[in-house]
């Protein structure tokens, strides 16, 4: 090998370690702790070993609470945001959050452990008002409800969240989820339904006598 190429070789050698293991966890670090520099009147704890990719960023001006645990990936461009001081948010250790995921609080989310959330996924307790006719949209305010994501649920790609989802579900990409699913369970659609149930789901639901078949 000429001396070019071993000068190369190097080079990119340490663009790769700067990319993707030391210049990443020190620009990590960074993002998390500017994070809480910049909001003031919140309360933001991590874990240890959580990742904060590029464009992670926690708004809440007014306050809130942002607890992550252990061993968590914000991949790219995660964005919390806090409606209050009272807006709670808490994700389980080694939970995932892909591209472009969006968590809105004006009450309380809790994800939990190893839960999956993919590319697009728009997490909120409220939903606008709208019925008063003499007043603009904006303007009447949220219906709000305290959301609970279970352990290991897996959330696919631009699925919209507005009610429970029990451990161990499954939600097909671009659902809307306007009514809790249940544990053990694959749900799709706008708005999601339960198509079908697996696991201990689907053994609660086998006749007493089954087994004699």
């Amino acid at each position: 090998m000429s001396l070019k190429e071993r000068i190369v070789s190097k080079l990119r050698r340490l663009a790769w370690r700067m990319s993707y293991q030391d210049g990443a966890r020190w620009m990590s670090g960074f993002r998390k702790r500017w994070q809480i520099f910049r909001n003031p009147n919140a309360t933001i704890r991590f874990g240890a070993h959580v990742r904060a990719g590029p464009g992670f960023k926690v708004h809440a001006p007014w306050g809130g609470t942002l607890i992550v645990g252990d061993n968590v990936e914000f991949r790219r461009n995660t964005l919390f945001e806090f409606w209050g001081p009272e807006s709670r948010v808490t994700v389980g250790s080694g939970s995932y959050f892909t591209y472009d995921v969006i968590v809105a609080c004006g009450t309380t989310i809790d994800i939990g452990e190893r839960v999956g959330l993919g590319q697009g996924t728009f997490v909120v307790d409220g939903s606008h008002e709208y019925r008063d006719t003499g007043t603009p949209f904006l303007d009447q305010g949220y219906n709000y409800r305290p959301v609970t994501i279970g352990n290991d649920a897996q959330i696919h790609s631009k699925v919209t969240v507005i009610n429970n989802i029990g451990e161990r579900a499954i939600i097909g990409a671009n659902a809307v989820v306007t009514k809790p699913i249940p544990p053990w369970s694959l749900a799709a659609g706008v708005p999601a339904k339960v198509i079908e149930s697996y696991g201990a789901a689907a053994d609660d639901a086998k006749p007493a006598d089954a087994s004699k078949d």
